[in-house]
């Protein structure tokens, strides 16, 4: 007997829900396992570590049993630790941290990652960016704000007359903006200032939150990837492979020109065709919510006036920009002062607005509420490379890298060292850290296949910069966790680019071996 629909009553009746990615900290706890995985099928080693102590003039080196011997700061003791490495590199404060010692891999104790390590993880993840926590939260504090005293609407609204059929020099602008700070500081975590400013102006001119992040983090990535003068990344691995900075320098910029316009033809095609048909948007299915979430009390029709005291805030919160800039291009500032800078701008708002004492500080509260989960993902990504670096296997991948590229001709060599770069920046995010720890390893490699050194840091500044792209222990997860869109999405978007991306990279990169 078949059964009427009709009759069945409505309650019975179940929907297929729809599957749906996972959130941000989901996708980082898995990982989070297969690194502590990781940690039991590699092997544990680790190469022995040299660090110049200025004060005693000599140069410390620590064995992978932690034993240490101490050697007088001279040419000749770099030479016999066949570090070759001009002495004034270290003794000038270019490089501060350990380095690795050429030829001294050995395997060690294995030390596996267990449930409670992986457990304990995330909480020391957290403690280690609490510097980067802070500074997030003292955004939302002022985001909130801002958005509390009607200035981010009236100044949309005026800037959307402006730009009105032009507003994809917007997209330029900020890209081009963003990607000089990128190739010349590293200009990085502290875009995530940029997008409570920057969304609901994409917004109101038309286009979805993909070309938001893509104007931004776009700009961000391809500035570092293909970095000039960068002294975090291109400038200490030069230095770390014993030659100057310069060397290959205008290779790099013209191909940074040249990744830019790629960058910006390939968002401009999407931003184009979204812009004629948002359904064809890759966040159509959510825009409600992240409109909702940004354009809440934005209504072009009743905005308020633009009088002093909202020109005012937002001069004032514009205005702490430049001076980031400064400190950290100056290398005088990190995020401790950056938050304090930050946190000056939330008095000089609360004063201006003309917020009573209450509702400065409930409004600030509650605008620092808004970005905790993008606090907190910063916190647990770290917490894969703590699992990686315990479980000693950092080195490891190194060494087997290493060995991958022996005897390679110059083209090749350089082609498969960045996608070997671009695995190792996953495994050890920080720039500065995988150029003192690989370069004196990977650079003296370039000698045996007659080959530049400088084609060597061109390889890992590509390739680390590529994989960050994409790579969840980097800042993605903590951007897309605050404009609200999912991880898939941005894969969607982003992997075309990425491999085009990629393609030229290695095109360039065997273009320098001839030139």
């Amino acid at each position: 007997m078949v059964k009427n629909e009709e009759n069945v009553p409505q309650g019975s009746k179940r929907k297929k829900k729809k599957l749906q990615f996972p959130t941000a900290f989901t996708v980082l706890f898995i990982i989070l396992v297969l690194a502590a995985g990781l940690t039991y099928l590699v092997p544990a080693g680790q190469y022995s570590k040299m660090e110049y102590v200025e004060a005693e003039n000599e140069f410390v080196v620590v064995n992978p049993e932690g034993e240490s011997t101490s050697v007088p700061a001279t040419q000749e003791a770099l030479d016999d630790l066949n570090i070759k490495m001009d002495l004034s590199k270290f003794t000038d404060g270019s490089i501060k941290k350990p380095i690795a010692v050429p030829d001294t891999y050995q395997e060690i104790e294995q030390n596996p990652q267990g449930p409670l390590d992986v457990i304990m993880a995330p909480v020391i993840g957290v403690m280690d960016t609490v510097d980067i926590m802070v500074f997030v939260l003292i955004l939302g504090g002022i985001i909130g704000m801002i958005n509390k005293s009607g200035a981010f609407d009236a100044g949309i609204a005026a800037l959307s007359k402006k730009t009105k059929g032009k507003e994809f020099l917007l997209v330029v602008f900020v890209s081009a903006l963003i990607a000089i700070g990128g190739t010349t500081f590293g200009l990085a975590e502290e875009t995530i200032a940029l997008y409570p400013i920057l969304m609901p102006i994409f917004l109101a001119s038309g286009y979805d939150a993909i070309v938001a992040i893509a104007a931004v983090y776009l700009g961000s990535s391809v500035g570092t990837m293909f970095s000039t003068v960068n002294p975090f990344s291109v400038v200490i691995a030069s230095n770390a492979a014993g030659i100057s900075f310069n060397e290959g320098l205008t290779f790099r910029l013209v191909s940074l020109i040249l990744a830019m316009i790629i960058t910006l033809v390939y968002i401009y095609i999407y931003a184009k065709k979204i812009k004629a048909d948002p359904t064809k948007s890759l966040v159509y299915d959510d825009h409600k919510r992240i409109e909702e979430r940004f354009l809440k009390d934005y209504n072009p029709d009743q905005v308020a006036p633009f009088n002093w005291r909202r020109v005012l805030i937002l001069l004032v919160f514009l205005g702490a920009f430049p001076i980031m800039v400064w400190g950290v291009s100056t290398g005088v500032w990190w995020f401790p002062e950056m938050s304090a800078l930050f946190l000056t701008v939330v008095f000089i708002i609360a004063f201006v607005s003309g917020f009573s004492e209450k509702e400065s500080v409930n409004t600030f509260v509650e605008g620092a509420a808004d970005l905790v989960g993008v606090a907190l993902i910063i916190g647990v990504a770290r917490s894969i490379n703590i699992v990686m670096d315990n479980g000693m296997i950092s080195d490891t991948l190194l060494y087997y890298t290493s060995s991958i590229v022996k005897g390679m001709s110059g083209g090749l060599f350089a082609s498969v060292q960045m996608i070997l770069f671009s695995i190792l920046g996953f495994f050890v995010p920080s720039s500065s850290g995988l150029a003192v720890l690989s370069m004196p390893i990977m650079a003296p490699l370039a000698d045996t296949v007659n080959v530049s050194r400088d084609i060597v840091v061109s390889a890992y500044n590509w390739g680390q910069g590529w994989m960050a792209f994409i790579t969840p222990t980097g800042l993605i997860l903590a951007t897309l966790e605050m404009v609200d869109v999912t991880y898939d999405k941005w894969l969607k978007f982003v992997l075309p680019l990425m491999g085009i991306i990629g393609v030229f990279a290695m095109i360039m990169l065997a273009l320098q071996t001839i030139l």
